[in-house]
């Protein structure tokens, strides 16, 4: 007879996924299995919390906007009461909007770059609200996979604002040199591409949060390959641009 375990995990799930030397050696101590299930629970919310986070600092609206829908659509997915705003009508209409108003602001040139720096505070901002309210929310049928963070509800915030800033520092890095090189061709094709990211990261952050650390390793990667071609390109121009003595 199974014992089922809180999260509603139960006993043979969990030790399916044990090998030998585990800690949990000899007859199945139910307390370990227990252990066992919410490091797991805390280890998937973590990385949920992150991708949400990653995507925000991409564009600030879209995790806060997914969120809310998830929450009140989604019945694996729950918000906990502090974040319960997040899927409230008036919540949905704002984070709606202005998801709208970044997405086409962010492909106009010179727009995007002045949109950039105004987010330079809001996108950290709503990634900290995303990791938040990501990390705890009750989802996987895993409950409390947020003990980790039960006696400091303020470190997934500061963590989301972090992830979050790096995410925009390489967007806002890469954008004007773009813009400079292309004359502003640029900035609708990889705005697009910006949110493609952005939506897989939250995608993957509720449906596999283990592909999200692949997604953020994939955008960091196609950024720099994007950063050595500009430069190149840029020193190409101008070395055929100089007069002949």
């Amino acid at each position: 007879m199974n014992k089922v375990l809180p999260g509603h995990i139960t006993a043979v799930t969990v030790v399916r996924g044990l090998h030998e030397g585990d800690p949990c050696d000899g007859d199945v101590d139910v307390f370990c299995l227990t252990a066992v299930a919410r490091s797991l629970g805390s280890m998937l919310e973590i990385l949920m919390g992150s991708g949400l986070a990653a995507a925000a600092g991409l564009n600030a609206w879209m995790p806060l906007f997914a969120l809310g829908l998830a929450d009140r659509f989604v019945p694996a997915i729950t918000l906990p009461d502090a974040w319960s705003w997040l899927s409230g009508d008036v919540a949905l209409w704002i984070t709606g909007i202005l998801l709208v108003v970044e997405v086409v602001a962010d492909k106009v040139p010179a727009v995007d770059s002045i949109n950039d720096v105004i987010q330079t505070v809001v996108r950290p901002a709503a990634g900290g609200v995303a990791f938040g309210a990501g990390s705890t929310a009750e989802s996987f049928r895993i409950e409390d996979p947020s003990s980790l963070f039960q006696n400091n509800a303020w470190i997934p915030v500061v963590i989301g604002v972090v992830i979050a800033l790096g995410m925009h520092a390489f967007k806002a890095g890469i954008r004007p040199v773009a813009n400079l090189a292309t004359a502003g061709a640029a900035a609708p094709i990889l705005s697009t591409a910006e949110d493609a990211s952005a939506l897989s990261l939250v995608v993957t952050a509720f449906f596999a949060p283990v592909l999200t650390v692949l997604i953020i390793v994939a955008f960091i990667v196609g950024a720099i390959v994007v950063l050595r071609r500009l430069h190149r390109r840029r020193l190409e121009r101008e070395s055929s641009a100089e007069p002949l003595l």
